[in-house]
């Protein structure tokens, strides 16, 4: 008699696509006849989703009782996370064994307080926005069942509401007085800004202090920026009228390239600054990054990187994570601007140039340069700007001023 032939087994990954086999373990005991059941299972729609994609819910019914398990949640199972299981069939006759990939459910009795009698009278008295709440209760997903607790929650009398409003600002007012609470106001105003201002120094005894250089590029940036800041060292002034004439740079680079200094070193420095100056303008301008190298190969990897981890915020869509430059790093970005101008201008800088390169409104613009803390004042701009008046200065110097919003903004909270 021939010897039989060695197994062999073969690796088939998932038995359909993205569904493994279901393994399956009841909490309450065995099933005295487990061939004779059918299971269901359900996945959630929205494929795409790399955290729902893999959602399932497995049911199953027998004589006296429902069973539903499923793979996420805060009851499911951890070993899925933590181990990886097989499912093997295997023909007896060739000897080959067929391994697929596999989940275990923890099925668990379904055990409902809530269902609907038979008498559906009431339920049909119900109106829609009543049928809609309680398709949400059994059915809705966690963000719309915090969404319907939440508006049942605010479903309070307006009476009760408004005697518990008018009881609670008298309280805080007789305890912490008017002058207190618009000092909190103006505080309030201004922290949504000062969140993406550079990091500031306010006990610092000199204004190149307050905002370290060092905070607003490293050691290691600013060499990267040796290279491509060459083409303003050596810039001259015709190239400089041609760059006017294509708009290539924004209106405050070309300016300060008109004044570069005859030392060396300075020259050289001046030049990094404003390239890096001009590159985070630009970048500004960006919505979604959607390139490696959204500034073009020039840009050093460094900086690259710099622009995208500090100025970017990550969102999802159509099924991959996004870099986005949103309102609020625009803010930020104006904020680093502002600084890296400050050290350019010797610590005074005109703020409406520099708002008209960063296409910003006016009003957010100061609320910025005040949450820097920055000195405001008027002054003349350049004719050759189109706007030789009304320009806005911004000057940092010793003592800070406090941080106050702006002024049109306290007036509408007071008309409220």
């Amino acid at each position: 008699m021939a010897a039989p032939s060695a197994a062999t087994w073969r690796y088939r990954g998932d038995p359909e696509m993205g569904q493994p086999a279901a393994i399956v373990q009841f909490s309450n005991g065995r099933l005295r006849e487990p061939g004779g059941m059918r299971f269901t299972a359900y996945r959630h729609r929205d494929t795409a989703h790399p955290r729902y994609r893999h959602r399932r819910i497995l049911v199953s019914e027998t004589e006296r009782l429902s069973y539903v398990g499923n793979n996420f949640g805060s009851g499911v199972m951890k070993c899925n996370s933590l181990c990886r299981y097989f499912v093997g069939v295997l023909d007896k006759e060739s000897g080959q064994m067929e391994v697929y990939n596999a989940e275990i459910f923890n099925m668990q009795p379904w055990l409902s307080d809530n269902s609907m009698p038979d008498d559906t009278t009431d339920y049909q008295k119900k109106s829609y926005r009543e049928k809609v709440d309680l398709c949400i209760e059994a059915f809705g997903t966690s963000k719309q069942k915090r969404a319907l607790s939440s508006r049942r929650m605010n479903a309070v009398g307006s009476d009760v509401l408004s005697t518990a409003v008018t009881k609670a600002a008298a309280n805080v007012i007789d305890t912490k007085g008017v002058a207190a609470l618009m000092q909190d106001v103006a505080q309030d105003d201004v922290q949504n800004v000062s969140v993406f201002l550079p990091p500031c120094n306010e006990d610092a005894d000199k204004p190149e202090n307050v905002y370290k250089f060092e905070d607003i590029l490293s050691p290691a940036e600013y060499e990267a920026l040796r290279v491509p800041a060459a083409v303003f060292v050596n810039i001259t002034p015709e190239e400089i009228t041609k760059k006017a004439e294509d708009k290539s740079h924004c209106s405050f680079v070309l300016e300060e390239l008109k004044f570069l200094p005859a030392d060396e070193k300075s020259r050289d420095h001046k030049a990094r600054c404003l390239w890096f100056l001009d590159t985070l303008i630009k970048f500004s301008y960006l919505k979604v990054i959607k390139k490696k190298h959204p500034m073009g190969p020039e840009c050093p990897h460094m900086i690259s990187r710099k622009l995208m981890k500090n100025f970017t915020s990550l969102t999802y869509n159509n099924g991959s994570v996004q870099n986005l430059v949103s309102s609020s790093m625009k803010a930020k970005i104006a904020a680093y601007v502002i600084a890296l101008a400050l050290h350019i201008n010797s610590f005074q800088t005109d703020l409406t140039i520099l708002q008209n390169d960063l296409k910003l409104q006016e009003s957010r613009m100061m609320d910025i340069a005040r949450a820097m803390r920055l000195k405001i004042s008027k002054a003349k701009g350049l004719p050759e700007l189109g706007n030789d008046s009304n320009h806005k200065l911004g000057t940092l110097s010793l003592p800070l001023p406090e941080s106050k919003p702006s002024g049109g903004r306290l007036k509408r909270k007071k008309m409220n």
